[in-house]
């Protein structure tokens, strides 16, 4: 789950880590989810930007699309899409994963400071946004 543009093209790099997996994407609505539907099962959501009314709006259709999917794992790369799915996955008891953006090089996302505290995994694509988040962030290697 993540919004489009550079958000999925770093989810796209994580595809042959989910091997074998059902997946599902959530993203926005556009030409590149009409491609991404060519291959997976997705839904789409207009945009809802850093507006708390429509973060709070999206909430209800995190829920419906989790309680219909029942995912063991729920991986974003970003951006504010992110917050109203984890926490509905988090109050469903779904695994939450955040992998924080490849263009953060020296600071924080405000999706990733929403986010940080509240995930189960937390992953950062230069070694030195561990400093900057704190002991729950890993480094792994990037995705790009």
């Amino acid at each position: 789950m993540c919004s489009h543009g550079g958000h999925l093209a770093e989810m796209m790099e994580l595809i042959e880590a989910f091997s074998g997996f059902e997946l599902f994407f959530v993203t926005y609505r556009g030409a590149r989810a009409q491609e991404l539907a060519q291959s997976y099962h997705i839904y789409t959501l207009s945009n809802i930007g850093y507006y708390p009314h429509r973060l709070l709006m999206a909430l209800p259709l995190a829920w419906r699309i989790l309680r219909i999917e029942h995912p063991d794992a729920l991986v974003s790369t970003g951006s504010e899409i992110a917050i109203p799915f984890f926490a509905a996955a988090k109050a469903l008891g779904v695994h939450t994963i955040f992998v924080e953006s490849w263009c953060r090089v020296n600071s924080r996302s405000g999706t990733g400071r929403v986010l940080y505290p509240l995930v189960d995994e937390f992953f950062v694509q230069w070694p030195q946004m561990v400093a900057v988040y704190g002991p729950r962030a890993h480094y792994a290697g990037g995705l790009l």
